[in-house]
């Protein structure tokens, strides 16, 4: 009534509500909540110790260090059908949980209480500036423990590369040669002659030596090694007598030969598995008083490779 009093009105007098002091204190803590709404344009005022705000009623009566708030909010149904009702219910249960999201927010902007943040730098998030630094320090020690993860990570790979490489990085080890081709006879000669295959198609870890007919391994590991021994001597009822012998360290290792007059033309493959210490010297050498003959087409060969290192030397 005294809202719509034209004599108020026009002499710019309010009547001031009879409040106990309970009801004034309720007031008192419902203020910034009413302040907030009317800047945002939202229909908002007292009626005795309550507010209301769009016409939701908000007590300011405290339990405890928690502002209880309770919202009332009456829904009319009409019974038309079973379906309308159920229509009803629905959208009221939506606009009722929109409602109690809205006033739930309201009241945390609200609180002027402390922070029941723990170790958390709260009043950081929500005094200071917009976003979380809650977890400021968490976050932080978090990320010096992921540094350092990572740097053992790196330090355990670059280890792990560093031993691959160990084992793997000189493994590229392999030759093929062969003697130069000739009309003629090597041999015979009055002492055991190392074969020099001068022909290098294949010197990978340069480990063959081409001036000495030798082959030096550069690590410790398995071995194959191969030599052919091919002669002709071009005419029927000519001895062909050869004998090659392949030799580690001053050594025989395998050997082959051919000493018959039957044939004018032979020849012979051996294939055999070494175990090297790194410095081991492997050449196939001729017997003495024997020879290979017509190497036109550079059939004499000897090759070799790393089967894999030893890692332990």
């Amino acid at each position: 009534m005294a809202k719509g009093n034209k004599f108020l009105n026009e002499k710019k007098l309010r009547i001031k509500d009879a409040l106990i002091p309970q009801d004034q204190t309720a007031r008192e803590k419902l203020w910034p909540l009413i302040q907030n709404a009317r800047q945002e344009g939202k229909k908002a005022g007292f009626k005795g110790p309550h507010a209301f705000i769009e016409g939701r009623m908000i007590t300011g009566y405290a339990v405890g260090p928690t502002v209880t708030i309770y919202v009332l909010q009456i829904m009319k149904f009409v019974a038309v059908s079973a379906l309308c009702l159920w229509g009803v219910l629905c959208l009221c249960a939506s606009v009722k949980a929109m409602g109690t999201l809205e006033l739930m927010r309201d009241a945390a902007v609200s609180w002027t209480g402390a922070l029941p943040c723990g170790t958390w730098d709260c009043e950081c998030a929500f005094n200071s500036q917009r976003g979380c630094c809650c977890v400021a320090n968490e976050m932080s020690m978090l990320e010096d423990h992921t540094f350092m993860r990572m740097v053992d990570m790196w330090e355990q790979l670059t280890r792990l590369d560093n031993d691959i490489k160990e084992v793997t990085g000189n493994n590229k080890i392999a030759f093929t040669a062969a003697m130069r081709s000739r009309s003629d006879c090597f041999g015979p000669f009055t002492s055991n002659v190392p074969i020099r295959y001068y022909a290098i198609s294949l010197n990978q870890g340069n480990g063959y030596n081409d001036a000495l007919g030798t082959f030096t391994s550069p690590r410790a590991g398995l071995y194959s090694f191969s030599f052919t021994a091919y002669s002709n001597v071009g005419v029927d009822g000519e001895r062909l007598y050869h004998k090659v012998q392949l030799i580690k360290n001053n050594e025989v290792v395998a050997s082959v030969w051919e000493d018959n007059r039957e044939d004018t033309e032979d020849s012979a493959t051996h294939s055999v598995l070494v175990s090297l210490r790194q410095g081991d010297q492997v050449y196939v050498e001729l017997l003495s008083g024997r020879s290979l003959c017509g190497n036109t087409k550079e059939y004499n060969r000897f090759s070799g490779y790393l089967v894999y290192p030893f890692t332990q030397e």
